[in-house]
């Protein structure tokens, strides 16, 4: 691991053949799954190709748990290869097949072939299995421990700006002339792009070349989550980052039907709301190495989860006086909803709120990377991959149960996620009271910097 001088602007990591290409090659992954999924999505919502109002209700689900459904089945082997083999090897022996996975995609998307499709976005979701554990166990045998922070700051920043671009540019493109021809190429262009970028990233040789590869799935898992809970603070915080996801997919999932049915607005105002809360934590994410001075600092956990409920709270009680004030109108342009009362609020506490996740997910991640035995990395990452799909797919379940079922409003919603969030990160925190210790040592730190300048 090289040695670096703390005192050196994060962004110096973009200078280095160590993170850039790895950077790029993670950033075009990404950007290339959202790319296609959203298309896909777009295409199945306004075109007649998945029949009625209640079938494409199904194929939108159906089509997002398949992309999820990879995790589940494919990150024990994936943590495997990853500790096993030589890491950078590996992603590009994925991005290679990435390619021939967009060829077929750019002739599924021509041929709009929907089942087709459907398999393209479930070969996404296993390429994207296979990467996670290499991709985050990579970052600390390439970067020094004063550089850990700011390594995983630029990757949760790339990662949620490719998430944004993709949204954006993927269900735009379809909509336009030649627009699916346009996109066809771009997929296969963005994974030809991510592959010659991943044949830059250096050697990450194995550091458990002896490992061998089980065969049986099910005793692997096990013995990984055993693995995982031998350090109470690493299992505990895989647990904070798969809470995170949840939260964070409970406010993402309801922005579309939260934008038409609370804000009464047009459709463009979904990007808009989408885009406030991923800038926020892309900000977050590149604030957290500023506030804790470029080291992992477990302190600023509690300062995001306490930002993502209060926030959270103001969202909630802001959109209700939104719609007791203009509820009577109707298609509310971007343009408009700035100029009206409480319409920068709402834009404010979603930047606020991705911001604080920002604060609560980087450092989470740098925790179980620092603290988690080089030979075993990807394993316990593994586990990680594992819990957060499922945490993602609970989120989905609580919104057709409070939504649906119990025909809660949104902002009722909005509100039970919050104090949820209190409940859950509290016992996370009583469990593992580092989170408190660190957060009273780095408040009184800066509070007593602040006083003295």
């Amino acid at each position: 691991m090289k040695q670096s001088n703390p005192l050196k602007s994060q962004f110096h990591l973009f200078t280095q053949r160590r993170f850039l290409p790895f950077f790029v090659t993670q950033f075009l992954g990404a950007l290339n799954d959202n790319l296609f999924k959203n298309a896909l999505l777009v295409i199945v919502v306004s075109s007649a190709i998945a029949g009625s109002d209640a079938s494409t209700n199904f194929t939108t689900n159906f089509a997002v748990g398949l992309f999820i459904l990879p995790f589940f089945l494919f990150s024990t082997t994936a943590g495997q290869l990853a500790d096993t083999y030589d890491k950078a090897m590996l992603m590009r022996r994925v991005k290679l097949a990435e390619i021939l996975i967009m060829l077929a995609g750019s002739y599924a998307l021509m041929t709009q072939n929907l089942n087709f499709m459907l398999l393209i976005l479930f070969l996404l979701g296993t390429q994207s299995a296979f990467f996670g554990p290499a991709k985050y166990s990579l970052i600390p045998q390439h970067l020094s421990n004063d550089e850990l922070l700011a390594g995983n700051a630029q990757i949760s920043m790339g990662t949620f700006g490719s998430i944004l671009l993709g949204t954006l540019i993927g269900g735009w493109m379809v909509t336009l002339e030649n627009g699916i021809t346009l996109l066809s190429g771009a997929i296969v262009l963005v994974s030809v792009v991510g592959w010659l970028s991943s044949r830059e990233i250096p050697e990450a040789p194995s550091e458990n070349p002896r490992q061998k590869i089980s065969l049986n799935p099910f005793a692997e898992t096990a013995g990984n989550f055993r693995m995982a809970r031998e350090n109470r603070t690493v299992f505990y915080c895989i647990l904070a980052i798969s809470w995170f996801w949840l939260y964070g997919g409970c406010f993402l999932t309801q922005v579309p039907n939260f934008t038409v049915t609370v804000l009464n607005g047009h459709p463009r105002l979904i990007s808009i709301l989408l885009g406030a809360f991923i800038v926020g934590v892309a900000l977050g994410s590149l604030l957290c190495n500023r506030l804790s001075r470029g080291v992992v600092e477990p302190g600023i956990v509690p300062l995001g989860a306490i930002g993502l409920s209060i926030f959270a709270f103001d969202l909630s009680f802001a959109s209700i006086a939104y719609q007791e004030t203009h509820g009577s109108l109707s298609t509310v342009m971007p343009s408009q909803f700035i100029g009206l009362a409480g319409g920068p609020h709402i834009l404010i506490d979603l930047v606020l709120i991705g911001m604080f996740g920002g604060f609560f997910i980087v450092p989470l991640n740098s925790m179980v990377q620092q603290r988690t035995a080089a030979n075993k990395r990807a394993r316990v990452l593994s586990v990680n991959a594992i819990i957060n799909a499922a945490f993602m797919v609970g989120g989905s379940l609580m919104g057709i149960f409070f939504l649906s079922i119990l025909g809660w409003s949104i902002m009722s919603f909005f509100i039970t996620v919050a104090v949820m969030n209190v409940l859950v990160v509290g016992i996370i925190f009583l469990r593992v009271p580092e989170f408190f210790s660190r957060f009273k040592l780095w408040s009184s730190s800066r509070f007593t910097l602040t006083s003295n300048r």
